[in-house]
Parts: structure tokens; C-alpha cells; sequence
């Protein structure tokens, strides 16, 4: 049975957080991993900097290979960058262990994953390899994935929770009743971990309603 896997790193123990030592503002959320015989691929959104910045601040680094500009929307940036396996960290273990990243988001407080494993002894294998290579992953979150009222779109339990609470305490409402902020502090958690939460729920939502197969 397919299952997800919340963790937390620091932001120094991923490659992309070399960017918060020189732009402590901004904010990076993955796109997708790929895997590719020597390299992983990781595309992402920059916000909160100029890509010329971001470009030479990604360039600096000993195990980048190159980093390309892929498109922009008002204030945010999606970009790619190919770096060595030898420089991967984490992202080395996802992809030998076949872990589906679902969300990724960093600030220079630290970054917030989202996975997913076919099985839980996947999830197992994945947190017993970080162990042994002394990543320094912290789980908040493990749970299965099961469809919900027998419908054809999936929810995580935080997922729902996060839904369900947001929505009561008028975090949807115009004007807004509670802020971000507000409802990641009553769920104990950090805001950026919540706006992945209330993202990755959306897009399963609308997936399972709104969209014909």
C-alpha cells in the first residue's frame, strides 16, 4: 500500500539551500525530481530574488553543472539545475530508493518534504538509508494513502485535516477570517508545511472531481 512520508531537513542538508546563505528571503519549491543515470534534475520556482542572482549564487557551487532559466510568472521563476551525484545529498536516496517527491519547499529556516513510497517498506528502506549516510531528516508524518468516501481521488489524513480546519476557521472566506499563519499554528506546524498541505490537497481534490479521466 502506497505511503507518505513527511519530513523536515535543514536547509544547509539540501542542495538548493546554498541559495539562503546569500538571499535569506527567498523561497524555493520543487517542481518535479528526475533521475538520470549521473545527474539528478530537480526543476523549481525561485521567489523572492532576481534570477541573475539566483543563477550566480546556484553557480558557485562545486557540484552544479549548469542552471538554466525555464520560464517566469510576475515575481516567480522556474528554473533548472543538473547537479553531480557526489554533491546530491538527499536527493540520491530519493532516487535510489525510488521515492516519489510530492512537494518540496525551502526557506533559509529549513525545508519541508512531501513523499510518497509504493509500499511502506519502501518509506522504511528510504529512512533507514538516510540514517546510515547521516542525513538528518526529521519525520513529522506517516500515514498510508487511501481513497476517501469511495470516491476516485485521494487525500492524506493531514491533508483532509488541514482542508477541514482551514476551511472552518474561514482561511477560504473573502475577506479572510483567519490567516495562514493562524491555522498552521492551531495544527502545530510551520506555514509553509500547511501551504503544501492545503496545495497538494487542491490539486487531488479538483483531480478527483473536476477533471474527467
Amino acid at each position: 500500500m502506497a505511503t507518505i512520508l513527511e519530513f523536515t531537513l535543514p536547509a544547509d542538508e539540501f542542495p538548493l539551500g546554498s541559495v539562503f546563505e546569500t538571499l535569506p528571503d527567498v523561497t524555493v519549491t520543487m517542481e518535479r525530481l528526475l533521475p538520470q543515470a549521473s545527474l539528478i534534475v530537480p526543476y523549481f520556482w525561485v521567489r523572492g530574488g532576481q534570477p541573475e542572482d539566483i543563477e550566480s549564487d546556484f553557480e558557485a557551487h562545486p557540484g552544479v553543472n549548469s542552471i538554466d532559466l525555464i520560464d517566469s510568472v510576475e515575481d516567480e521563476y522556474l528554473m533548472r539545475a543538473e547537479w553531480d551525484q557526489e554533491y546530491a545529498g538527499v536527493l540520491n536516496t530519493l532516487a535510489d530508493d525510488d521515492i516519489t517527491v510530492l512537494s518540496a519547499v525551502g526557506t533559509k529556516d529549513g525545508w519541508d518534504f512531501e513523499v510518497r513510497g509504493e509500499s511502506r517498506e519502501k518509506i522504511s528502506e528510504f529512512r533507514t538509508t538516510c540514517q546510515e549516510d547521516g542525513i538528518p531528516i526529521e519525520i513529522t508524518a506517516v500515514h498510508a494513502l487511501l481513497p476517501i468516501q469511495g470516491n476516485g481521488y485521494e487525500l492524506t489524513d493531514t491533508q483532509r485535516e488541514a482542508l477541514v480546519l482551514a476551511y472552518e476557521r474561514g482561511y477560504f472566506d473573502s475577506p479572510r477570517e483567519a490567516s495562514l499563519e493562524d491555522v498552521a499554528e492551531e495544527l502545530g506546524i510551520t506555514q509553509q508545511s500547511l501551504s503544501s498541505r492545503l496545495r497538494r490537497g487542491h490539486r487531488r481534490l479538483i483531480g478527483g472531481t473536476l477533471i474527467t479521466p
